[in-house]
């Protein structure tokens, strides 16, 4: 095998150092220094312009929300057809307690105009808030500028009992989809 001379310099001083003990003169060949002067290549990338592909609707999915079934499908009926800001807003004047949720059943009737009864189901609406922020995102995403709520669907999850089956949790699965409002040109007013 043959050894890689690593530092040429450090060689040539030991054999010196062995010839002057020796008193014999060898020839001696000299190392050229060859120093490699790297030219640093500024790589100028050209800017790629991603292809925004502008789809038609936008969706969220939430699979085992630890909300009420039958609280989420009042709030869908809530927001349905309602922009994603306004939902928000409205939820959380649900959560302060200023406005109801509009319900069916034996519930006690609320002040509002055009609610019978209602309650404020504030957990709920509070995972709805943040399911629409990610919803929010999704239609920035794809492009679309006046998104509008046109499907709102609350499906009951697995419900997981608690230890000795004695609590039983709730689980509702979440789907809401936006769509770009359509403006019509020659409405009348």
């Amino acid at each position: 095998m043959t050894e890689k001379n690593y530092n040429p310099e450090q060689k040539t001083s030991k054999t010196m150092k062995k010839q002057s003990k020796a008193g014999a003169r060898v020839p001696v060949t000299e190392i050229k220094k060859d120093k490699k002067v790297e030219e640093v290549k500024k790589e100028t990338k050209k800017p790629v312009q991603q292809k925004i592909v502008k789809r038609d609707k936008a969706e969220v999915n939430s699979t085992s929300v630890p909300i009420s079934t039958l609280d989420a499908k009042f709030i869908c009926k809530f927001i349905k057809g309602k922009t994603i800001e306004k939902a928000m807003e409205d939820l959380e004047l649900v959560i302060r307690k200023k406005k109801a949720v509009p319900m069916i059943g034996e519930i006690p009737h609320r002040k509002g105009k055009g609610i019978m009864s209602g309650r404020f189901p504030g957990k709920a609406s509070g995972e709805f808030i943040i399911i629409l922020k990610g919803l929010r995102g999704n239609a920035n995403v794809n492009g679309l500028e006046a998104p509008i709520i046109t499907e709102a669907v609350a499906n009951k999850a697995a419900r997981p009992f608690g230890r000795f089956g004695r609590i039983k949790r709730k689980r509702t699965h979440l789907k809401i989809v936006v769509t770009e409002k359509k403006v019509n040109k020659g409405a009348k007013k």
